[in-house]
């Protein structure tokens, strides 16, 4: 597909993005719809699935007829087969008159089946003999009719895995899945973050008639580096909620931190973690990691003069398993994160800082680097990577 007619038909449809899986999905859309092929289109709740169906049948010679579209998950269960295949007067307590299923309406044109993997089973069983024969049944009548409707499906369940539990039929699954549309998550297509979230906040100040909010570029990194669980969905929500509430239209880290759901801060990153038996900031395991070294380092230099006592032969009372001692390696559990460091074997050494507890190396490793650097804090928290208010907070913790 040139790439006008692409940037047309992102336009026609209201598409954000320029990810290659994207592009390449709605090239497939427009392929197929010139067929009467069914389509499954699959993807997480939030990405924005009900573009497709739109795309297929406007790119198709149907786009004359009828279209639906169908939320199968909002349906009841006792009344879903009345609302796709109709019914008749007295099928059931509330059918007062006869009724037209949505298969019956859309003779001629395109039916979309948004969550189809949430129709009971008895529903699916129906729905696939219209798929392979064209044929239906009103409830309450034994007349079969006919119909012609394209159908496009969506779900974001995973429905290899509900054959499996046996929630979905299979062969449902491969009547649907003739051509499928795979539609990646926001997280997936991280430089359409920015872009989607400049048109949400120019449409919400064009809506509200306010100023447009702007992001500092720290807070733009934040935005793309998001897990967005919700996706596109939420991504405008966020927008939104920010473009209503904030007064100051720059939006810093911060500020937007407000707005984002820690738990999806640092999802999805590729180590995996071990669960964490306590929260502690990023700031404060930077310091850890800067004080472990130092740690190393202090026991380096204790390794060396001992050694130094042993080659001039000086007669102390220094234990043999001093002199001969070696590092371990111990693995210390720090939000989520395995630190190999090298730590002393207990009570061994003649020094007091091996066994100090981590609160009191920590209190001794702040106060060696505030002593350093002459009592400036911004120099303290820079040389220890903290942030200047978590090292006030220590220092007053600490009464240094």
């Amino acid at each position: 597909m040139e790439q006008k007619d692409l940037q047309r038909i992102k336009q026609q449809f209201s598409i954000i993005g320029n990810s290659a899986q994207l592009n390449r999905d709605i090239e497939i859309a427009v392929q197929v719809a010139v067929t009467d092929l069914s389509v499954l289109i699959t993807g997480e709740s939030g990405v924005g699935k009900e573009h497709f169906p739109k795309i297929i049948h406007q790119n198709s010679p149907r786009k004359h007829g009828p279209y639906f579209a169908i939320n199968c998950g909002a349906i009841p269960e006792g009344t879903i087969d009345a609302e796709l295949f109709g019914h008749t007067k007295g099928a059931f307590t509330d059918a007062k008159s006869e009724r037209k299923g949505y298969f019956e309406i859309a003779d001629g044109g395109t039916l979309f089946l948004d969550e189809v993997g949430e129709l009971p089973l008895p529903t699916q069983a129906r729905l696939l003999r219209v798929l392979e024969t064209g044929e239906f049944i009103r409830m309450g009548s034994s007349e079969v009719q006919k119909t012609n409707v394209r159908v496009v499906a969506a779900t974001n369940l995973n429905i290899p895995k509900a054959i499996e539990d046996g929630r979905f039929r299979e062969d449902l699954y491969y009547r649907l899945n003739t051509i499928e549309i795979k539609v990646p998550a926001l997280r997936d297509r991280k430089d359409d973050i920015p872009l989607l979230f400049r048109k949400f906040v120019v449409d919400f100040a064009e809506k509200y008639r306010m100023p447009a909010i702007r992001l500092t570029e720290e807070a733009n990194d934040m935005l793309k580096s998001y897990y967005w669980q919700g996706n596109v969905r939420q991504l405008k929500n966020v927008a939104q909620r920010i473009s209503l509430i904030e007064k100051n239209r720059e939006i810093t880290p911060d500020i937007l931190a407000n707005y984002l759901p820690t738990h999806q801060m640092h999802r999805g990153l590729a180590v995996v973690q071990r669960p964490a038996k306590q929260d502690v900031p990023m700031d404060e395991l930077k310091m850890l990691y800067n004080m472990i070294g130092m740690m190393k380092r202090e026991m380096d230099l204790l390794k060396e003069q001992l050694a130094s006592v042993q080659q001039q032969e000086v007669h102390t009372n220094i234990p043999e398993e001093i002199v001969d001692w070696e590092p371990k390696k111990k693995v210390l559990d720090i939000d989520e994160v395995s630190v190999v460091a090298d730590i002393e074997p207990e009570a061994t050494a003649t020094t007091e800082a091996p066994n100090l507890r981590l609160a009191n190396l920590e209190r001794d490793t702040i106060q060696k680097a505030l002593h350093k650097n002459g009592g400036n804090r911004k120099a303290t928290a820079i040389e220890l990577g903290l942030s200047e208010r978590t090292l006030y907070r220590k220092i007053k913790e600490y009464e240094l």
